[in-house]
Protein backbone atom coordinates (compact mmCIF):
# COMPACT_ATOMS: atom_id res chain seq x y z
CA UNK A 1 0.00 0.00 0.00
CA UNK A 2 2.52 2.61 1.28
CA UNK A 3 4.12 1.48 -2.68
CA UNK A 4 1.34 3.49 -3.71
CA UNK A 5 1.15 6.76 -1.88
CA UNK A 6 4.08 8.62 -4.30
CA UNK A 7 1.89 7.56 -7.49
CA UNK A 8 -1.83 9.23 -5.88
CA UNK A 9 0.27 12.21 -4.45
CA UNK A 10 2.02 12.83 -7.82
CA UNK A 11 -1.32 12.63 -9.90
CA UNK A 12 -2.79 14.61 -7.08
CA UNK A 13 -0.42 17.43 -8.02
CA UNK A 14 -0.50 17.22 -11.71
CA UNK A 15 -3.60 18.85 -11.77
CA UNK A 16 -2.54 21.03 -9.29
CA UNK A 17 0.56 22.41 -11.80
CA UNK A 18 -2.00 22.49 -14.86
CA UNK A 19 -4.47 25.18 -12.95
CA UNK A 20 -0.99 26.62 -11.79
CA UNK A 21 0.11 27.58 -15.40
CA UNK A 22 -3.33 28.45 -16.76
CA UNK A 23 -3.24 31.41 -13.25
CA UNK A 24 -0.04 32.43 -14.55
CA UNK A 25 -1.36 32.69 -18.08
CA UNK A 26 -4.17 34.51 -16.94
CA UNK A 27 -2.03 36.67 -14.79
CA UNK A 28 -0.02 37.69 -17.84
CA UNK A 29 3.22 36.24 -16.71
CA UNK A 30 3.26 34.45 -20.79
CA UNK A 31 4.08 37.25 -23.31
CA UNK A 32 1.57 38.04 -25.92
CA UNK A 33 1.48 39.42 -29.09
CA UNK A 34 1.10 43.27 -29.83
CA UNK A 35 -2.29 44.81 -29.40
CA UNK A 36 -3.05 47.14 -32.86
CA UNK A 37 -4.95 49.95 -32.76
CA UNK A 38 -8.38 49.96 -34.25
CA UNK A 39 -11.43 51.95 -35.40
CA UNK A 40 -9.47 54.97 -36.79
CA UNK A 41 -12.41 55.24 -39.05
CA UNK A 42 -15.30 53.80 -39.13
CA UNK A 43 -15.53 51.80 -42.60
CA UNK A 44 -12.51 51.56 -45.15
CA UNK A 45 -13.55 54.49 -46.91
CA UNK A 46 -13.98 57.90 -45.71
CA UNK A 47 -15.95 58.80 -48.28
CA UNK A 48 -14.37 58.33 -52.00
CA UNK A 49 -11.01 57.95 -51.17
CA UNK A 50 -9.92 54.71 -49.13
CA UNK A 51 -9.42 55.42 -45.44
CA UNK A 52 -6.20 53.24 -43.32
CA UNK A 53 -8.34 50.61 -42.00
CA UNK A 54 -9.00 47.00 -43.39
CA UNK A 55 -11.81 44.44 -43.62
CA UNK A 56 -10.83 41.92 -41.16
CA UNK A 57 -9.85 38.41 -42.48
CA UNK A 58 -12.42 36.37 -43.73
CA UNK A 59 -15.16 39.29 -43.37
CA UNK A 60 -16.74 40.48 -46.71
CA UNK A 61 -17.95 44.09 -46.81
CA UNK A 62 -20.87 44.75 -49.48
CA UNK A 63 -21.09 48.78 -50.16
CA UNK A 64 -23.52 51.15 -52.20
CA UNK A 65 -22.34 54.05 -53.13
CA UNK A 66 -25.11 56.81 -54.53
CA UNK A 67 -24.41 59.87 -55.33
CA UNK A 68 -26.96 62.72 -56.60
CA UNK A 69 -27.05 65.42 -59.55
CA UNK A 70 -25.87 68.79 -58.04
CA UNK A 71 -28.07 70.40 -55.42
CA UNK A 72 -28.02 73.88 -57.41
CA UNK A 73 -30.07 72.05 -60.50
CA UNK A 74 -33.35 74.11 -58.46
CA UNK A 75 -36.46 72.71 -58.31
CA UNK A 76 -36.91 71.35 -61.65
CA UNK A 77 -33.91 68.66 -60.70
CA UNK A 78 -35.23 68.42 -57.07
CA UNK A 79 -32.52 70.07 -56.18
CA UNK A 80 -30.36 67.03 -57.47
CA UNK A 81 -32.40 64.44 -56.06
CA UNK A 82 -33.19 63.57 -59.95
CA UNK A 83 -29.53 62.56 -60.74
CA UNK A 84 -27.83 59.33 -59.62
CA UNK A 85 -25.08 58.13 -59.91
CA UNK A 86 -24.09 54.08 -57.97
CA UNK A 87 -21.41 52.11 -57.28
CA UNK A 88 -21.89 48.72 -55.65
CA UNK A 89 -18.66 46.84 -54.87
CA UNK A 90 -17.88 43.78 -52.56
CA UNK A 91 -14.38 44.08 -50.06
CA UNK A 92 -13.05 41.13 -48.86
CA UNK A 93 -10.34 40.40 -45.71
CA UNK A 94 -7.94 38.06 -47.35
CA UNK A 95 -5.84 38.49 -44.06
CA UNK A 96 -5.77 41.50 -41.09
CA UNK A 97 -3.26 43.07 -43.83
CA UNK A 98 -4.33 42.37 -47.29
CA UNK A 99 -7.93 43.86 -48.81
CA UNK A 100 -9.04 43.42 -52.29
CA UNK A 101 -11.90 44.54 -53.76
CA UNK A 102 -14.29 44.87 -57.17
CA UNK A 103 -17.12 47.38 -57.96
CA UNK A 104 -18.84 48.01 -60.97
CA UNK A 105 -20.23 51.79 -61.09
CA UNK A 106 -22.90 53.77 -63.36
CA UNK A 107 -20.50 56.30 -63.77
CA UNK A 108 -19.24 55.99 -67.07
CA UNK A 109 -20.21 51.94 -67.01
CA UNK A 110 -16.67 51.37 -65.03
CA UNK A 111 -15.26 48.17 -63.29
CA UNK A 112 -13.12 49.04 -60.84
CA UNK A 113 -10.75 46.94 -58.45
CA UNK A 114 -8.00 47.09 -56.12
CA UNK A 115 -6.22 45.22 -53.11
CA UNK A 116 -5.17 47.13 -50.17
CA UNK A 117 -1.94 45.98 -47.72
CA UNK A 118 -0.96 47.06 -44.09
CA UNK A 119 2.82 47.23 -44.38
CA UNK A 120 3.22 48.85 -40.45
CA UNK A 121 0.32 48.96 -37.93
CA UNK A 122 -0.04 51.56 -35.53
CA UNK A 123 -0.02 49.52 -31.87
CA UNK A 124 -1.67 50.64 -28.49
CA UNK A 125 0.36 48.17 -26.16
CA UNK A 126 2.99 45.26 -27.26
CA UNK A 127 5.06 47.53 -29.60
CA UNK A 128 6.09 51.14 -30.03
CA UNK A 129 5.04 51.85 -33.78
CA UNK A 130 3.49 54.84 -33.81
CA UNK A 131 1.66 54.93 -37.22
CA UNK A 132 -0.41 53.17 -39.82
CA UNK A 133 1.45 52.74 -43.45
CA UNK A 134 -0.90 50.88 -46.01
CA UNK A 135 -0.42 50.88 -50.21
CA UNK A 136 -3.42 50.40 -52.25
CA UNK A 137 -3.14 49.57 -56.19
CA UNK A 138 -6.24 49.95 -58.19
CA UNK A 139 -7.38 49.75 -61.70
CA UNK A 140 -10.78 50.68 -63.40
CA UNK A 141 -12.07 49.65 -67.07
CA UNK A 142 -14.85 51.69 -68.77
CA UNK A 143 -17.58 49.65 -70.58
CA UNK A 144 -19.12 52.06 -72.69
CA UNK A 145 -19.34 52.16 -76.26
CA UNK A 146 -16.38 53.25 -78.30
CA UNK A 147 -18.17 56.59 -79.84
CA UNK A 148 -19.43 57.35 -75.94
CA UNK A 149 -15.53 57.67 -74.58
CA UNK A 150 -15.21 60.89 -73.36
CA UNK A 151 -11.26 60.52 -74.38
CA UNK A 152 -11.76 58.99 -77.67
CA UNK A 153 -11.60 60.61 -80.81
CA UNK A 154 -13.01 59.67 -84.56
CA UNK A 155 -9.81 58.63 -85.57
CA UNK A 156 -8.46 56.78 -82.59
CA UNK A 157 -9.12 52.85 -82.77
CA UNK A 158 -10.70 51.00 -79.04
CA UNK A 159 -7.95 49.32 -78.30
CA UNK A 160 -9.18 47.35 -74.60
CA UNK A 161 -5.74 49.10 -72.98
CA UNK A 162 -7.14 52.34 -74.34
CA UNK A 163 -10.16 51.41 -71.94
CA UNK A 164 -7.62 51.34 -68.58
CA UNK A 165 -6.46 53.75 -66.11
CA UNK A 166 -4.50 52.68 -62.61
CA UNK A 167 -3.84 54.24 -59.26
CA UNK A 168 -1.26 53.69 -56.83
CA UNK A 169 -1.97 55.57 -53.05
CA UNK A 170 0.12 55.44 -50.00
CA UNK A 171 -1.46 55.54 -47.27
CA UNK A 172 -0.10 57.26 -43.76
CA UNK A 173 -2.10 57.83 -40.73
CA UNK A 174 -2.65 57.61 -37.35
CA UNK A 175 -5.50 57.17 -34.15
CA UNK A 176 -4.20 60.20 -32.40
CA UNK A 177 -6.69 59.74 -29.80
CA UNK A 178 -10.17 58.35 -29.11
CA UNK A 179 -11.99 61.03 -30.79
CA UNK A 180 -9.32 62.37 -33.73
CA UNK A 181 -7.84 60.21 -36.78
CA UNK A 182 -5.55 61.71 -39.41
CA UNK A 183 -3.91 60.43 -42.51
CA UNK A 184 -2.30 61.30 -45.81
CA UNK A 185 -2.90 59.62 -48.96
CA UNK A 186 -0.46 60.78 -51.79
CA UNK A 187 -0.29 58.84 -55.17
CA UNK A 188 -0.93 59.30 -59.01
CA UNK A 189 -3.42 58.14 -61.32
CA UNK A 190 -1.93 56.59 -64.70
CA UNK A 191 -4.49 56.50 -67.96
CA UNK A 192 -3.32 54.74 -70.37
CA UNK A 193 -5.10 56.93 -72.81
CA UNK A 194 -5.99 61.07 -72.71
CA UNK A 195 -7.98 63.51 -74.91
CA UNK A 196 -5.26 65.28 -76.23
CA UNK A 197 -1.46 65.41 -76.45
CA UNK A 198 -1.34 68.44 -73.74
CA UNK A 199 -2.81 66.01 -71.12
CA UNK A 200 -0.78 63.59 -69.01
CA UNK A 201 -0.84 60.55 -68.68
CA UNK A 202 0.04 60.32 -64.89
CA UNK A 203 -1.62 62.61 -62.43
CA UNK A 204 0.23 63.11 -59.34
CA UNK A 205 -2.02 64.08 -56.10
CA UNK A 206 -1.12 64.98 -52.32
CA UNK A 207 -4.17 64.52 -50.49
CA UNK A 208 -5.34 63.96 -46.98
CA UNK A 209 -8.48 63.31 -44.52
CA UNK A 210 -9.64 63.06 -41.19
CA UNK A 211 -12.21 61.84 -38.55
CA UNK A 212 -13.18 63.74 -35.48
CA UNK A 213 -15.71 61.22 -33.11
CA UNK A 214 -18.96 62.76 -32.30
CA UNK A 215 -20.59 60.33 -30.18
CA UNK A 216 -20.27 56.43 -30.13
CA UNK A 217 -22.17 56.05 -33.57
CA UNK A 218 -21.28 59.24 -34.62
CA UNK A 219 -18.37 60.87 -36.63
CA UNK A 220 -17.24 63.52 -39.04
CA UNK A 221 -15.23 63.39 -42.08
CA UNK A 222 -13.54 65.24 -44.20
CA UNK A 223 -11.16 64.83 -46.89
CA UNK A 224 -9.68 66.68 -50.02
CA UNK A 225 -7.67 65.35 -53.30
CA UNK A 226 -5.07 68.31 -53.75
CA UNK A 227 -3.97 67.56 -58.10
CA UNK A 228 -0.65 69.63 -58.44
CA UNK A 229 -1.02 72.39 -60.80
CA UNK A 230 -1.35 72.17 -64.46
CA UNK A 231 -2.04 68.97 -64.69
CA UNK A 232 -5.48 68.94 -65.87
CA UNK A 233 -7.64 71.65 -68.17
CA UNK A 234 -8.98 74.35 -66.50
CA UNK A 235 -13.00 73.29 -65.76
CA UNK A 236 -11.49 69.92 -63.83
CA UNK A 237 -11.87 70.86 -59.77
CA UNK A 238 -9.91 69.81 -56.60
CA UNK A 239 -12.05 66.47 -54.98
CA UNK A 240 -13.66 68.23 -51.51
CA UNK A 241 -16.19 66.09 -49.70
CA UNK A 242 -17.57 66.21 -45.85
CA UNK A 243 -20.00 64.50 -44.19
CA UNK A 244 -21.04 62.15 -41.21
CA UNK A 245 -20.61 58.44 -40.28
CA UNK A 246 -23.76 56.86 -38.26
CA UNK A 247 -22.70 53.13 -36.99
CA UNK A 248 -25.59 50.63 -36.43
CA UNK A 249 -24.92 47.54 -35.30
CA UNK A 250 -23.46 46.04 -38.37
CA UNK A 251 -24.45 48.95 -40.77
CA UNK A 252 -22.61 52.21 -41.44
CA UNK A 253 -24.04 54.59 -43.34
CA UNK A 254 -22.38 57.31 -44.94
CA UNK A 255 -24.09 60.86 -45.27
CA UNK A 256 -21.86 63.33 -47.14
CA UNK A 257 -21.88 66.12 -49.48
CA UNK A 258 -19.14 66.29 -52.40
CA UNK A 259 -18.24 67.87 -55.78
CA UNK A 260 -17.32 64.24 -56.99
CA UNK A 261 -19.81 62.15 -59.10
CA UNK A 262 -17.18 59.13 -59.41
CA UNK A 263 -16.54 56.78 -57.05
CA UNK A 264 -13.03 55.55 -58.10
CA UNK A 265 -9.48 57.49 -57.73
CA UNK A 266 -9.47 57.98 -61.76
CA UNK A 267 -12.80 59.85 -61.86
CA UNK A 268 -12.56 61.97 -58.30
CA UNK A 269 -9.10 62.32 -58.71
CA UNK A 270 -8.87 63.47 -62.68
CA UNK A 271 -12.47 64.09 -63.90
CA UNK A 272 -13.97 66.22 -61.12
CA UNK A 273 -16.42 69.38 -62.60
CA UNK A 274 -18.30 70.38 -59.50
CA UNK A 275 -17.42 73.97 -57.76
CA UNK A 276 -18.01 74.29 -54.63
CA UNK A 277 -18.22 78.25 -55.02
CA UNK A 278 -21.43 77.61 -57.26
CA UNK A 279 -22.95 75.57 -55.11
CA UNK A 280 -25.87 78.90 -54.64
CA UNK A 281 -25.09 79.39 -58.69
CA UNK A 282 -27.51 78.95 -61.58
CA UNK A 283 -26.80 75.92 -63.11
CA UNK A 284 -25.79 77.78 -66.29
CA UNK A 285 -22.55 78.67 -63.97
CA UNK A 286 -21.42 74.65 -63.91
CA UNK A 287 -22.54 71.90 -60.88
CA UNK A 288 -21.60 72.73 -57.20
CA UNK A 289 -21.58 70.25 -54.79
CA UNK A 290 -24.14 67.09 -54.70
CA UNK A 291 -25.33 65.18 -51.80
CA UNK A 292 -25.05 61.40 -51.34
CA UNK A 293 -24.41 57.90 -49.38
CA UNK A 294 -22.39 55.38 -48.50
CA UNK A 295 -23.99 52.29 -47.23
CA UNK A 296 -21.23 49.59 -45.74
CA UNK A 297 -22.86 45.83 -44.74
CA UNK A 298 -20.09 43.02 -43.42
CA UNK A 299 -20.73 39.96 -43.24
CA UNK A 300 -18.52 37.33 -41.37
CA UNK A 301 -18.04 34.19 -44.10
CA UNK A 302 -14.71 32.81 -42.25
CA UNK A 303 -13.33 32.53 -38.81
CA UNK A 304 -10.06 33.08 -38.44
CA UNK A 305 -7.90 30.83 -36.12
CA UNK A 306 -6.58 32.71 -33.37
CA UNK A 307 -3.19 32.24 -31.80
CA UNK A 308 -3.90 31.44 -28.31
CA UNK A 309 -2.61 33.26 -25.18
Amino acid sequence: MRSFLPLIAGLLMAPSALCQDDLLNLLGEEETGPEYTNASFKTTRVINGHSLENTAHGVLDFKIGHRFGPANGGAAQAYGLDGATVRIGLDYGVTDRLMVGIGRSSYQKTVDGFAKYKLLRQCDAGCSMPITLAVVASSSMTTLPADEVPWYGADRTDYFSHRLSYAWTLIVGRKISENVSLQLNPGVVHRNLVASTADPNDVVHVSGAGRVKLSKRVAFNVEYFYVLRDQLPDNFRNSLSVGLDIETGGHVFQLHFTNSSGMFERAFITETTGDWANAFSAPSKGGGFQFGFNISRVFTLHEPKRPKG
